[in-house]
């Protein structure tokens, strides 16, 4: 016996983990469509399931849902997504991954030391970040982003 293609609201959330309420938000923003029953229900097409579990777990890895959007914008609606389909996204998304993972790596190494925020009130920032040198560079956490002490001139020792 074939399942059925659509799936109610109730069961997408159970297939998804998601609240009714945010399917409801997901859809408001369009990364799934409901197509409505004799009886006026929300219907969902089996393949949503895959766009609601990759949005959720888009997010869980730090994109942003205007990120989300884009990528689910390039997907079909009429069909389910294919491996090629999931695969183009998973290239796209990589570099992001990618960035954010070096993000990481650099802030956790750093993190309890100077970051170069040019505040000037670790001990340290007199070493690294004399006269608040990183400034020079933009606002920010100049270190975090990339710049070192040696970008902005001698380094005292």
């Amino acid at each position: 016996m074939t399942p059925d293609p659509l799936l109610s609201i109730g069961e997408l959330a159970r297939r998804t983990g998601l609240a009714v309420s945010a399917i409801r938000y997901y859809e408001a923003r369009g990364l799934v469509r409901a197509v409505r029953s004799g009886g006026n229900q929300r219907r969902f097409l089996r393949s949503d399931i895959r766009r609601l579990s990759f949005a959720v777990i888009a997010q869980r890895l730090g994109l942003s849902l205007t990120e989300i959007e884009a990528e689910l914008a390039t997907l079909p609606l009429a069909r389910t997504p294919s491996r090629a389909d999931w695969e183009k996204i998973s290239g796209r998304v990589r570099g992001a991954l990618d960035a954010r993972i070096v993000m990481l790596e650099r802030t956790r190494d750093l993190l309890d030391g100077c970051i170069g925020c040019g505040c000037l009130s670790l001990d340290r920032c007199a070493l690294y970040n004399p006269g608040d040198r990183a400034s020079r560079a933009g606002a920010g956490p100049r270190f975090l982003l990339g710049d070192r002490a040696a970008d902005f001139g001698e380094v005292s020792t």
